[in-house]
């Protein structure tokens, strides 16, 4: 473990370089970061460590050699820097966090022989963080340690990157490569300023470059529990897409895993839209009842990802799903079935777009077209036709901007069973609904998320979708007349991401310190401090160390994350690193900038 080395200076010694002002500083350093070289290098840096594809993979080894690849980017970047006394790290990610209650299982490691995943021990055996120590002097003003936290896995599909005047493109660019290149900027362009001034560290800085961010934080949970390096930090800095804003709190989230079992007579696309609908109704209760001034617009989404063979990502919205509509021995439908079939599912589509609004109006600001082409396809088969429900894909914290397929769908085959009788008359047979590639063979399996705020506490939130899943199931077994406990027929389990909120200093001496940075390189702030809308690895270090100043800022719109035209402005990661910059300087009493 580097430790900070003792090189102490007289007492008193001045926080910066003799005979180089504060506004020189400054306009030293804004002249690197407002040119086109530093510009063109962080996009070369960027597209460099989204070449590189971190999403999860069912193989360790796999997972380990795509992340030695991004740590080398990484490595060679730092090694550049030329700071002295600084040096890097791979940690081994301690299997032992398995035990701790923040612990994500690895359900990506699955296969059919073991479907929860591998134990933490054979998931991360080779895999490790990367760290990045500079020491600190322990002279000048006082001052505070600080670690920088950036996280180098993506979600699903992985999209190679490409670079477009001021924008870079791919998987990655927004969450959370775009951020980290922030992170190495900021270091780059103050080891040549403190190198050129003579300027020095006080406090020691860490940089942390974490590993499976997206699937729970087993990366940052190891290094928020490690007795060793924590006397090395006093303070985190979490580097997200947060759109430039500083945030000292973070909703939670959780995800859920619905396994909906069908009696005979009942389709099992019933009971899946029952639950859907039941849980899109809990989670609006829960918004209702979420008051808290750091969260004034009440960020509490409902985002349901995956279905059967549909979706990526739990935390992902949907944005394809289709379904079957089988007629057996009626033969195929004729023009007035699918007359009928589409005045149902406009009516469905209404219902829908009335409360989630309609995304085929509201056009993508990336490619200047609606952000959903149309709803829906209406296809016919031999047999009767299929449903192909149309959506757009994005982060769970954005999905009041996204939309939904398979909240779409639950709507749609609402109102096709409320209709299933003249369907049925029309069509001269008895209809049935099935998810396409499902053949109703086994369970449907719902996964989702739910986030929440420090209002709710996370187990009250897990009992209530729990039991908001089961009234949904109930509700159609009534209607069937089917006998039993219906609460048997659906399993909701929650043995995957499990993110509590946390809320913190709005006004703590972390925060004055970046809300001055921020001012100084021009960034607009709103009137008032807030929480950031989305949860990520900030929870793990404020809750495991409670009363340690954690803030979430970094470049990128939230909007982009996780969508299929992920991007990041080249000028928001230079605005970032001018920030980080000033921040890390002011914040280590480095120098008052």
């Amino acid at each position: 473990m580097p430790q900070p080395p003792a090189r102490p200076r007289p007492p008193g010694h001045p926080p910066g370089p003799p005979g180089v002002s504060i506004s020189e500083l400054r306009r030293r350093l804004f002249s690197r970061t407002r040119s086109n070289t530093f510009r063109d290098e962080i996009r070369d840096l960027l597209l460099a460590l989204c070449r590189v594809d971190t999403t999860p993979g069912s193989t360790p080894a796999r997972m380990q050699a795509a992340e030695a690849e991004c740590f080398a980017v990484v490595e060679q970047e730092l090694r550049g820097h030329q700071v002295s006394g600084a040096s890097c790290e791979r940690r081994p990610v301690d299997p032992a966090i398995q035990q701790h209650p923040a612990y994500s299982p690895v359900h990506f490691t699955g296969r059919p022989a073991r479907a929860g995943g591998l134990a933490a021990a054979e998931a991360y055996a080779g895999r490790a963080n990367l760290l990045y120590f500079i020491p600190g002097t322990g002279a000048g003003r006082p001052g505070h340690s600080v670690a920088l936290n950036g996280h180098l896995d993506v979600v699903p599909p992985y999209h190679p990157p490409s670079a477009e005047a001021d924008l870079v493109f791919g998987r990655g660019a927004c969450d959370d490569k775009g951020p980290v290149t922030a992170m190495l900027a900021a270091l780059r362009v103050l080891s040549e300023l403190m190198r050129e001034t003579g300027l020095e560290w006080n406090r020691p800085v860490t940089a942390l470059f974490v590993i499976d961010e997206e699937t729970g934080g087993n990366g940052s949970l190891s290094l928020a529990v490690d007795k060793a390096l924590r006397p090395l930090y006093e303070s985190v800095m979490v580097c997200e897409c947060t759109d430039l804003q500083i945030h000292p709190a973070n909703r939670g989230a959780v995800w859920y895993r619905a396994e909906i079992e069908s009696p005979a007579g009942v389709d099992a696309l019933e009971l899946v839209a029952a639950v859907v609908l039941g849980l899109e109704a809990e989670g609006a209760a829960i918004r209702a009842e979420s008051r808290h001034p750091l969260f004034p617009l009440r960020p509490v989404q409902t985002c349901h990802g995956m279905l059967g063979p549909f979706g990526a990502l739990p935390s992902r919205v949907c944005p394809e799903v289709a379904l079957e509509m089988v007629w057996p021995g009626a033969g195929r439908a004729d023009s007035r079935v699918r007359a009928l079939l589409e005045d149902v599912l406009d009516a469905g589509l209404t219902a829908y777009t009335s409360l989630y609004g309609d995304k085929t109006k509201t056009l993508d600001p990336t490619t200047g077209k609606p952000l959903v082409g149309h709803h829906y396809d209406l296809k016919p088969t031999q047999a009767g036709f299929v449903i192909e429900v149309h959506g757009a894909a994005g982060h769970m914290g954005a999905v009041r901007d996204r939309d939904g397929a398979i909240t779409k769908m639950a709507f749609l085959v609402r109102d096709l069973l409320r209709s299933r009788h003249r369907l049925e008359t029309a069509a001269g047979g008895a209809l049935r609904l099935q998810l396409a590639g499902h053949a109703g063979t086994g369970p449907l399996v719902l996964e989702g998320g739910q986030g929440f705020l420090p209002t709710h506490p996370i187990a009250e939130i897990m009992d209530r979708l729990r039991r908001a899943a089961g009234r949904g199931v109930a509700s159609v077994c009534r209607e069937h007349g089917v006998a039993g406990d219906p609460a048997k027929l659906v399993t909701v389990t929650y043995d995957r991401l499990h993110n509590a909120a946390f809320d913190g200093d709005p006004d703590s001496p972390m925060m004055r310190h970046a809300l001055t940075a921020a001012r100084a390189c021009g960034i607009p702030l709103p009137e008032a401090v807030t929480g950031w809308s989305v949860s990520c690895d900030a929870r793990l270090f404020a809750t495991e160390h409670p009363g340690l100043p954690v803030i979430t800022f970094g470049p990128g719109e939230l909007r982009h994350a996780h969508s299929d035209q992920e991007q990041i402005r080249l000028d928001d990661i230079v605005r970032a690193a001018e920030f980080l910059a000033l921040f890390l300087l002011r914040h280590t009493g480095t120098a008052d900038v």
